[in-house]
């Protein structure tokens, strides 16, 4: 009669572990073994910018006051002709505090800081219907939803009630202009018939 030999229980191996053992061996090794890891990383300035909103909202403030100051050299120059430098700048500085996808109508200080143009539905009035348990986003589970990131943003500035104002719907012919040029003109427009009530009539 033979003795039957009990098989040792080991732990239950995965796909992950059958795929790892049959990729080609190489010297290469990943910056950071999480996957999940490398996705907050993409929105860590994001997220930055949002907890410190209060400070980006001051700075903000300062940074329209000198933008308006030079609204003289803007005009005498042509608006036209500072776009596309002034741009250029707004872009890249934007684009790496916000991951700003230069709509041109900037409501960066009515959202927490938060973009709404970096919500997949590209929503301008608060979050959808499928806002995950954990306050991610439906269509990417791995990005904090945009409007949830908004909401907390808004509750340290100072002026944080100006995300309950409905804002427009976009308006695409300004896609890739200066929101910054854009503001400014209309703050210098709004000043100057303050100033000469009867110059508009």
């Amino acid at each position: 009669m033979s003795e039957t030999i009990p098989v040792k229980e080991g732990p239950a191996v995965t796909q992950a572990t059958l795929v790892k053992k049959a990729a080609p061996k190489s010297d290469y090794k990943p910056a950071d073994v999480s996957p999940q890891r490398r996705v907050q990383r993409t929105f860590a300035v994001r997220l930055w910018s949002i907890r410190h909103s209060r400070l980006l909202e001051w700075f903000y403030g300062r940074f329209a006051d000198v933008f308006l100051l030079l609204h003289p050299l803007w005009k005498g120059i042509g608006y036209g002709r500072v776009e596309a430098p002034v741009k250029f700048v707004e872009k890249r500085v934007k684009g790496f505090m916000f991951d700003c996808r230069m709509c041109g109508q900037c409501v960066l200080s009515s959202t927490g800081m938060s973009c709404p143009m970096n919500c997949p539905k590209q929503l301008r009035n608060g979050p959808c219907g499928g806002v995950r348990a954990n306050g991610n986003c439906e269509v990417e589970p791995d990005m904090p939803c945009v409007w949830v990131k908004a909401w907390e943003g808004s509750r340290n500035m100072v002026n944080g009630d100006k995300i309950l104002t409905v804002q427009k719907p976009v308006d695409q012919s300004l896609r890739e202009t200066s929101a910054w040029l854009r503001v400014t003109a209309q703050a210098a427009a709004a000043r100057e018939t303050k100033q000469n009530p009867g110059a508009s009539a």
